[in-house]
């Protein structure tokens, strides 16, 4: 494949990263909306976020298996058309259990198509261009949750709600045929047995997980049920382990974990993500109620981080590759967190042009931060382990993206029933502490990034420097 195609090929990974992770945030800014048209509460409709996201964390782990059992051409093209057609049945659903089986077979889409696109970019990629390669793959991935409410609420403002999800139609139509026509069929492919107790406990542990965070939005209601929920994840989260860890053919390879930059990357990873992907469900909920803006408004002002983001795209990899990976990460981290608590000094009286910039230097570093740790889990992994880590990689990215979320609802209630439990809406003062809450969930990543050697990545810059 000449590397002029082969970029084709990583620009199209790259748009379904975009398509599953925007899919995920899109319809928050439009739950009145459809409540109203299927005669439910928002409260109702937000399942369908749900069932999307418990769908991915169930699945995402089996698509390693896939792609080596059956090939990534033919898992990859699928998956894509099978998130496209349900993205149709999201449009035209009339009902709410309509709706969250459309978007149940849309997560079985998305659970295989980034991780198997992912391992088909590395797996063709030569050392001196995986740098390059991840900055792509995951440069619209960091945008799509700061994009998704600002299109959402304007589809649902100017528009129609259906039209969300109609915008994947052309998209998916068009990444089909780039799939059909760029990527050539596995010549090998692995018989490796399929791991049912290492999917059914995994994927229970994931789902009660990830249940349980959503559930824990509304913990005054449900603690009951969190702690049952919890329970039941964190028994199968130990059964998986410790058949993981034995069996000779997991379902995902743990013993991944014993390579210092992958494991960087993930445990370093879920914090940093986690508080990275928080700040831009705060911040939108910030505008609403404290500057009184309106969703579209809000998803604008938000857009600045989105600049960020691009301004820092074309940097990124000649700083790594000047500087190095765990200097870079260690700085950049330090830098992202004072940024996170810049945020918190945001009030109603500050003038819109240095919220705008305080927003934009959290989007450069947040940018910085996601590159470097999606690169360096790669750095020293060889072909045949690609295709686990990306399973692992993609399940890891869904767990804090909704660990974030969870922790800073959590931390609005919390701080408000501390700090005013006699008011009955969240104050800015709510905003800011949680904000500085988010910035210490960030410190914990940080110190982990310590433990990597001094020349983490060395392999990659080596062919690049």
């Amino acid at each position: 494949m000449t590397p002029k195609k082969f970029d084709l090929v990583i620009y199209l990974v790259a748009a379904t990263f975009f398509m599953e992770n925007l899919d995920g945030t899109v319809i928050t800014t439009a739950l009145p909306s459809m409540a109203r048209d299927f005669g439910v509460s928002a409260v109702d409709v937000a399942s369908g976020m749900t069932s999307y996201l418990l769908t991915l964390a169930v699945l995402i782990p089996v698509s390693g298996w896939f792609s080596d059992r059956f090939g990534a051409r033919r898992i990859f093209t699928l998956a894509i058309a099978i998130f496209t057609g349900a993205s149709v049945l999201c449009g035209l659903s009339e009902s709410l259990p309509m709706f969250i089986f459309a978007r149940v077979l849309q997560g079985v889409g998305g659970a295989l198509m980034v991780p198997v696109g992912r391992s088909v970019v590395l797996r063709g990629t030569p050392k001196e261009g995986v740098i390059r390669a991840i900055a792509l793959i995951t440069w619209p991935g960091l945008i799509a949750p700061v994009l998704g409410p600002a299109i959402g609420g304007f589809i649902a403002t100017y528009a129609s709600w259906h039209w969300i999800f109609f915008i994947n139609v052309p998209l998916g139509l068009i990444g089909i045929f780039m799939s059909l026509s760029l990527l050539e069929l596995d010549q090998v492919v692995q018989q490796k047995p399929f791991d049912y107790f290492g999917f059914i406990s995994s994927g229970l542990a994931l789902a009660t997980l990830i249940y349980g965070l959503e559930l824990s939005h509304q913990l005054e209601k449900n603690y009951l049920m969190v702690i049952v929920v919890m329970a039941i994840s964190a028994l199968s989260a130990y059964l998986a382990y410790q058949h993981l860890r034995k069996y000779a053919h997991p379902l995902v390879d743990l013993k991944l974990l014993n390579i210092p930059t992958f494991a960087a990357s993930i445990y370093a990873g879920l914090f940093f993500r986690a508080a990275l992907s928080a700040v831009p469900f705060v911040m939108p909920l910030l505008f609403q109620l404290e500057f009184g803006m309106d969703p579209f408004a809000a998803g604008l002002m938000v857009l600045s981080i989105f600049i960020g983001n691009l301004a820092m795209k074309a940097v990124t990899s000649p700083i790594l590759h000047r500087f190095g990976f765990k200097s870079v990460m260690l700085i950049n981290g330090i830098l992202s967190i004072l940024s996170i608590i810049a945020c918190a000094f945001i009030d109603p009286s500050m003038p819109i042009p240095i919220i705008f910039g305080v927003l934009f230097l959290n989007g450069i570093f947040r940018s910085m931060q996601f590159t470097s740790i999606n690169t360096i889990g790669f750095a020293d992994l060889s072909s045949e382990q690609i295709s686990s880590a990306s399973a692992i990689t993609s399940t890891s990215m869904q767990l804090s993206n909704t660990l974030g979320v969870a922790l800073a609802s959590l931390a609005l209630v919390a701080i408000h029933s501390v700090v005013d439990p006699q008011a009955t809406t969240l104050s800015l003062k709510d905003f800011h502490l949680t904000l500085v809450f988010i910035a210490f969930i960030s410190l914990v990543g940080l110190l982990y990034l310590f433990k990597l050697p001094e020349n983490a990545g060395q392999s990659i810059r080596k062919s690049e420097g």
